[in-house]
């Protein structure tokens, strides 16, 4: 199949729903081959190797890597989309240390632990494209805390920026996304349960909306795609304009 990813092997994290479903369903129709990685999958994902694993257990992705490059030929572009947003995440003063651990067990190891293993099957493909998913709340403060998801994206701000700069060199490039409020189960289950906590939020977009997964993927198919070749260890914003508003 033709496309803008023909002939790429993509792993994808978090594909079982929201903004990693929809990149799974993107990438396949731009004739990429595609490991969909989560825990579990609720619908089936027609066309992709799916591989049911915990991103917070290294021995788990090791042999998830390794399943998808070994079945699908290698692998050129990691996407790490896989991340939690537990709702007794608050403040620095109230959130409970076991909050703490499973925020940055999926947030920050998980994506190291894809990074660890996957890194090294993009060297063997001669490069590719590694895209972690960060958050807009890794830029700026917010009223309504959520320290430990807030201090796990920035975290992976730093270490994208980290494996820009060790693996650029050698034709890996690393990005990071991050992502204003994005309509996905994640978010619409926790966040936006009152209206007047969904109005809040929402009055502070300029564009009027809350993103679709869509709006990310698009983003996100660039970066796989071989049109930036020269992009590597940004944070690209696509948030609607909120880190830019003021008021």
């Amino acid at each position: 199949m033709s496309g803008r990813l023909s002939g790429k092997v993509c792993l994808i994290t978090g594909a079982g729903s929201g903004m990693g479903l929809a990149a799974v369903k993107r990438f396949l129709a731009e004739g990429a081959k595609v490991a969909a990685l989560d825990l579990k999958f609720k619908e089936s994902v027609k066309g992709a190797l799916v591989i049911e694993a915990d991103v917070t257990k290294e021995e788990q992705v090791k042999a998830a890597v390794a399943k998808a490059a070994g079945e699908l030929g290698g692998l050129h572009v990691l996407y790490n989309n896989a991340g939690v947003f537990p709702e007794k995440d608050h403040s620095v003063v109230d959130t409970e240390e076991k909050i703490w651990d499973f925020v940055y067990a999926v947030n920050v190891k998980g994506v190291a632990w894809v990074c660890k293993y996957g890194i090294p099957e993009l060297l063997k493909a001669g490069g590719g494209s590694v895209i972690n998913i960060a958050s807009f709340v890794a830029l700026v403060g917010c009223s309504v805390p959520q320290d430990a998801y807030t201090a796990s994206k920035g975290a992976v701000i730093a270490l994208t920026k980290s494996l820009a700069v060790q693996f650029g060199p050698k034709g890996v490039r690393a990005n990071a996304i991050c992502p204003g409020p994005i309509e996905t189960p994640l978010l619409m289950e926790w966040l936006f349960k009152e209206p007047k906590e969904k109005a809040k939020r929402l009055n502070r977009i300029p564009m009027g909306r809350f993103g679709k997964p869509e709006d990310i993927v698009n983003l996100a198919l660039y970066l796989a795609s071989d049109e930036s070749s020269w992009t590597n260890g940004a944070a690209l914003v696509a948030d609607g304009g909120i880190t830019s508003n003021y008021f």
